[in-house]
């Protein structure tokens, strides 16, 4: 490695890290813990390459992007930095930069892509959009995490967002699929047009798709759910997207359910696969991302104390089953779950008792799926049951699971059972061989509507 590099951060041991890595591998280093000598530097006609931080005593390392690039085109960024956020990563993609990395950082990760910034001329400067989102709007995204693979995610989005590639966004139920399309658009260069959503009842008719794309007047249509969506509706979202001209939208979309496998299986077109999968973005779930999770729970404790609820702050126990359970929800039922202990708890700490009371009535396994055919359901429960206990990394269960897993089955159960009858309630009990008081206890506990109708059953 052959050049001159430029630190700025305020830590001291970041510098002296770095600075001792760089001159080992070739460079000479010149390491300052301020902007105004970095940018002396940089007027100077110092340096090759540029590694910052954010945050510094004397202002904001993305500001200085703009400033850096007018000085001297063609200077190479690199950004690092301890706010895990999207936010952060967009703005510096924004910014020009050419690299970002989230702290704590890996050396010899660093050490390659300033290799590369070294070898590699950066492309040229563009010119900043301006910036119509504020640091208030960003910071109520949910999209935080300082995870390898939320990292990815943020650099990923950060790369795609101003293309013209359809997007596809996968990933289980509460990710933040919807939230990472609408990041998309909002900073993008279309964000000052319409964000289009777009459901089932939507692509009906003639008109449908028409009216669709004169909503979207060349911003952002987000197909949400698309694997939900009947062979008819898919025919017509492929006839509109082959009609597509000038000013065409971009064009997104979000599955929880594995499409490739759905079109080997014929239940999705493979035409409108291909042409929704320009560009596939996959939302990891919390159990991919379980050191994450305090740092998500820290967020919706803030957001709730800024609402005007009281301060609350998670006991070191508390936060241990916290981690340790299976969040089938993600992130979703984990805000939930935290808006409820800030108003249950008794005290500032949230204690491990108040976690398990909240835990206890959230749903205890995944939705069932297919075992395959001819599966007892005695296997298939016993499957999702097994899962349920490794999910929790060999920390028990909240306590009480008993008569959550009971109330999981026998809610479906009653629920078919009066589909079946029509909404008949002694005929139900009857089918169930139950008692009719019982039945009606179990629907008022469980919360379920009965509908009633004719059922030729």
């Amino acid at each position: 490695m052959d050049g001159t590099v430029l630190v700025a951060d305020d830590d001291r041991t970041i510098r002296t890290v770095l600075t001792q890595a760089l001159t080992r591998a070739g460079c000479k280093v010149h390491a300052t813990s301020s902007l105004v000598t970095l940018m002396r530097w940089v007027d100077e006609g110092k340096g090759d390459l540029v590694i910052s931080d954010v945050v510094m005593p004397d202002g904001n390392g993305l500001e200085q992007l703009p400033k850096i690039a007018a000085a001297r085109p063609g200077l190479p960024v690199i950004v690092i930095s301890a706010q895990n956020t999207i936010m952060t990563a967009i703005q510096a993609a924004e910014a020009d930069a050419y690299d970002y990395l989230p702290k704590p950082f890996d050396l010899p990760d660093l050490m390659k892509r300033a290799a590369r910034a070294l070898e590699v001329k950066r492309r040229a400067p563009v010119t900043r959009a301006p910036d119509v989102t504020s640091t208030e709007q960003g910071g109520d995204l949910p999209l935080v995490g300082r995870t390898s693979v939320m990292q990815a995610l943020y650099r990923l989005v950060a790369r795609v967002m101003n293309t013209q590639l359809p997007v596809l966004i996968t990933g289980e139920s509460g990710t933040g699929k919807s939230l990472i399309a609408r990041a998309v658009h909002d900073f993008s260069d279309r964000r000052s047009l319409p964000f289009v959503v777009v459901s089932a009842s939507d692509l009906e008719g003639m008109d449908g798709p028409s009216t669709i794309l004169s909503r979207a007047k060349g911003g952002s249509i987000l197909f949400d759910e698309v694997s939900d969506l009947s062979e008819p509706a898919q025919a017509r979202i492929v006839r509109m997207l082959d009609s597509l001209g000038d000013n065409a939208p971009r064009i997104m979309a979000t599955s929880q359910s594995d499409l490739m496998a759905r079109m080997e299986d014929g239940e999705f077109r493979e035409d409108l696969f291909y042409r929704l999968g320009g560009v596939t973005v996959d939302v990891p779930s919390l159990r991919e991302r379980v050191d994450d999770i305090p740092l998500l729970a820290d967020h919706f404790l803030a957001r709730a104390e800024r609402d005007g609820a009281p301060l609350r702050r998670f006991g070191d126990a508390a936060l241990d089953l916290v981690r340790a359970y299976s969040w089938p929800g993600n992130v979703r039922q984990l805000e939930n779950a935290v808006r409820r202990l800030v108003f249950t708890a008794a005290e500032e700490e949230i204690t491990r008792p108040e976690v398990e009371l909240v835990l206890g009535n959230q749903p205890a396994i995944e939705p069932l799926r297919s075992g395959g055919e001819g599966e007892k359901l005695s296997a298939s429960v016993g499957k999702h049951l097994r899962r349920y206990f490794d999910l929790h990394g060999g920390v028990l269960p909240p306590p009480g699971l008993y008569n959550r897993i009971l109330k999981e089955v026998e809610g479906p159960l009653i629920e078919i059972a009066l589909d079946a009858t029509g909404g008949n309630q002694a005929k139900c009990a009857d089918l169930l061989g139950i008692n009719r008081n019982t039945l009606r206890k179990k629907i008022t506990d469980l919360d379920i509507r009965v509908t009633r109708r004719r059922k030729l059953m």
